[in-house]
C-alpha cells in the first residue's frame, strides 16, 4: 500500500531525459501504487488545451496507460495553471482544487501546489490574481497560438529577471500562512511543491509540511505508506 507524489517536473522538448525518466517512472514503480498526485508544474509550460504539443499528446497517452493500473490525479502548478479538463480526459487524470484534503492512511491531509503559501512574494501573488480573472483567461484563449507562445516566453523572461533579486525567505512559503491553511482545514499534514526544497517541516507539535523535490538534476518521488513517508530519488 503505497500512494505517489510528485512535482515540478517543468517537462519540456529542451530536457528530453526528464521526460524519457518520468516515462519510465510511469511504466514501473507508479502502477504498482493505490494513487498518484502530481501537485502541478507537470509541465514548464501550457498556451491551452485546444494547442498541445507533439510532446504533451505523448505524455497524455503513457499517463492513459498508468492510469489503467492506477488512479491519478492532479493539481494546477503555476506553469501549467491554464491545463484544463479536455487535455485531463486524454490524458486519465482527475483534476483537483487548487488546495485540496484527503485522508492519507489515517492523517487528514492537506495537498496543493504551493504557490499560494509564498504570500511574501506580493508581485507573484498580484499577477496570480490577474491570470486567474476569467475575462483575462478568455480573452488570452481566444489569441492565435503564436502570440500565446510570445506572451508566455516573456512572461517566464520577466518571472526569471525578478527571481534573481528575490530573497529566499520571499520565495519560501510563509509559516504563518501555511499554519493558517492547516488550521482553517483542519490537518496534520501538508504536501506541496513549487518551492523546490524537498524535506519534512514541523509546523506545530503533531502537525508537519512535506515538500516533494523537482526533477532537474534528478527525479524525486514522494512515497506515503500506512509506515509513514519517505522522499525517494530516480537517477536520471
Amino acid at each position: 500500500m503505497t500512494t505517489l507524489f510528485i512535482g515540478d517536473l517543468h517537462l519540456s522538448d529542451d530536457l528530453p531525459y526528464i521526460t524519457d525518466a518520468f516515462y519510465q517512472f510511469l511504466e514501473t514503480q507508479a502502477r504498482k501504487a493505490e494513487a498518484l498526485y502530481i501537485l502541478g508544474d507537470l509541465f514548464e509550460v501550457w498556451l491551452g488545451d485546444d494547442v498541445a504539443d507533439d510532446l504533451a499528446i505523448k505524455v497524455a497517452e503513457k499517463l492513459k496507460a498508468t492510469s489503467r493500473y492506477t488512479p491519478i490525479y492532479f493539481i494546477n502548478g503555476n506553469r501549467d495553471f491554464l491545463l484544463s479538463y479536455q487535455y485531463a480526459r486524454m490524458a486519465g487524470m482527475k483534476i483537483l482544487p487548487e488546495v485540496d484534503t484527503i485522508t492519507l492512511y489515517g492523517k487528514k491531509t492537506v495537498i496543493l501546489h504551493g504557490d499560494t503559501l509564498c504570500t511574501l512574494d506580493v508581485d507573484y501573488q498580484k499577477f496570480r490574481k490577474l491570470r486567474n480573472n476569467p475575462a483575462i483567461r478568455w480573452i488570452y484563449a481566444t489569441m492565435p497560438n503564436g502570440i500565446r507562445q510570445l506572451i508566455a516566453k516573456r512572461i517566464r523572461g520577466k518571472s526569471n529577471k525578478a527571481n534573481k533579486s528575490k530573497s529566499q525567505k520571499i520565495m519560501d512559503v510563509t509559516p504563518s500562512a501555511v499554519k493558517k491553511l492547516m488550521s482553517d482545514t483542519g490537518t496534520v499534514q501538508m504536501i506541496h511543491g513549487h518551492t523546490h526544497r524537498p524535506g519534512f517541516n514541523d509546523v506545530a507539535e503533531g502537525k508537519e509540511r512535506i515538500v516533494v523535490g523537482d526533477w532537474y538534476d534528478e527525479g524525486s518521488v514522494l512515497e506515503v505508506s500506512p509506515n509513514g513517508a519517505m522522499l525517494t530519488t530516480l537517477p536520471f
